[in-house]
């Protein structure tokens, strides 16, 4: 932006362009720049008001227009001119002030962008292919950052304030927001947004980034249509849900699938589908709806399968009654950091939700309700990648004996660089996966549901 002689608007300045180490983030976050957005934004405010209009009311063209007219104003005001990128930038910005999540917009619009992480009104990060990186984002002051948050949750019914500080909500595409502000969060509110993919990932998109090998897929796409109960297991962010809803594609569309999440994330192409979803307490008194109040609903809806988007609590002693009653190709997530850990976790949750029985009848539980078991990792460089595909085969003594079918491992001396092995060849679900018509290349293919 070139400054004229005229003093700018509030005392300020705009950042030079050539300047040493500054770059043209600078001009949008500088204080000039967020001070015209806002005087502009006032403007049209004032506008609106005056003729009786809501934001969700107004033609966006109309709309447009007034914001020019504004822009014109206050940047006469100001004495300084804008070129024409520089126009049209300020002029986006106060639309989504008015309409949308104001400066979050561009991220959400950005396909590049999976994760969008705000701490205070001044620090965003984004997360592109694994990797967090901060951008020029911010928002003007506290207050504004408040603003857009009160935005996320005022259409769902939510609240968040002192008395309820933090939340978990979903945008109007489906993405999962979480939201915490002061006094739990010490340096000011913070917004952490999983973003939902218009166009779901599928089994060619893991080989092709090295998350998996095709053998793998065709294996666990037998698994899927066999109907052996699968739980997938990792770390926050290391793609269980994404898993999931791969894996997902391969059950056979005459089915009547339930899903259970806390936010509905996943994307099943088939027909009969029945989406649940959690609810917390709600400010007019409306008592919470858990994950396992919701599966035992499900057991009532005649479901051919039941598909828990995490396993994290009481839920876990339902689950593995579902998948020991009927409902075989169920299908969950949990948080461990491999198979061995993923049983040791289910079995400490099935003993929180007041399953009582001595350590082996849980065993012969687990063992019985869990055929597959797939270890899911982020690795240190952000690359996601399939670590183990397990059978859960049967107890030995007090143990739980798996069947380690496939496993990554990295070439020492490399950071995220490896290969896939098979470590067994025999499966010990050999003959239901020969039901289905075993295991072999295209068997992804042949099994994927089609749309």
């Amino acid at each position: 932006m070139a400054q004229r002689d005229a003093p700018a608007l509030g005392g300020g300045s705009f950042p030079q362009a050539g300047a040493a180490s500054r770059g043209e983030s600078d001009i949008y976050t500088s204080p000039l720049y967020q001070e015209l957005k806002f005087r502009a934004l006032g403007i049209v405010h004032d506008y609106l008001e005056k003729r009786g209009f809501t934001p969700d009311r107004a033609n966006a063209e109309i709309l447009r227009g007034e914001i020019s007219r504004a822009i014109s104003l206050v940047v006469a005001g100001a004495g300084v001119a804008l070129n024409a990128a520089e126009r049209d930038r300020l002029l986006d910005d106060v639309f989504y002030e008015i309409v949308g999540l104001g400066p979050l917009e561009p991220l959400l619009a950005d396909q590049t962008v999976d994760d969008i992480i705000v701490n205070g009104p001044s620090k965003v990060y984004v997360e592109r292919a694994g990797v967090l990186e901060r951008v020029s984002t911010r928002f003007r002051d506290e207050a504004h950052l408040m603003n857009i948050i009160q935005r996320v949750v005022s259409p769902l019914g939510r609240r968040v304030d002192e008395a309820s500080p933090f939340v978990d909500a979903r945008l109007k595409d489906g993405s999962r927001v979480n939201i915490v502000i002061p006094p739990i969060a010490i340096d000011g509110a913070t917004v952490s947004i999983r973003k939902f993919k218009r166009i779901p990932l599928k089994a060619h998109d893991l080989v092709r980034t090295g998350a998996a090998n095709q053998e793998m897929i065709d294996y666990l796409a037998a698994c899927v249509r066999a109907r052996l109960n699968m739980v997938i297991c990792g770390g926050t962010g290391s793609g269980k849900t994404t898993l999931l809803n791969i894996l997902s594609g391969y059950i056979e569309s005459k089915e009547r699938l339930v899903t259970i999440e806390d936010a509905a994330e996943l994307q099943l192409r088939q027909p009969h589908v029945v989406r649940l979803e959690t609810r917390p307490p709600s400010a007019d008194g409306s008592p919470e709806i858990t994950a396992r109040a919701l599966v035992k609903n499900a057991l009532r809806m005649r479901p051919d399968r039941i598909i828990l988007g995490e396993i994290r609590g009481g839920e876990a002693v339902e689950m593995v009654q579902a998948m020991t009653t009927g409902h075989d190709g169920s299908m969950a997530t949990l948080h461990a950091n491999s198979p061995q850990d993923a049983l040791a976790r289910l079995e400490l949750l099935l003993g929180f939700g007041g399953m009582t029985a001595n350590v082996m009848t849980v065993r012969r539980q687990l063992v019985s309700a869990v055929q597959v078991i797939v270890h899911v990792q982020r690795l240190p460089l952000g690359a996601r990648r399939i670590l183990s595909v397990a059978e859960v085969v049967g107890l030995e003594g007090e143990t739980i004996v798996l069947n380690e079918r496939y496993r990554y491992r990295e070439t020492p001396g490399t950071a995220g660089h490896g290969s896939f092995g098979m470590v067994t060849r025999h499966s010990a679900f050999s003959e239901r996966l020969a039901a289905v018509g075993g295991v072999g290349v295209g068997t992804a293919q042949r099994f994927e549901t089609k749309v």
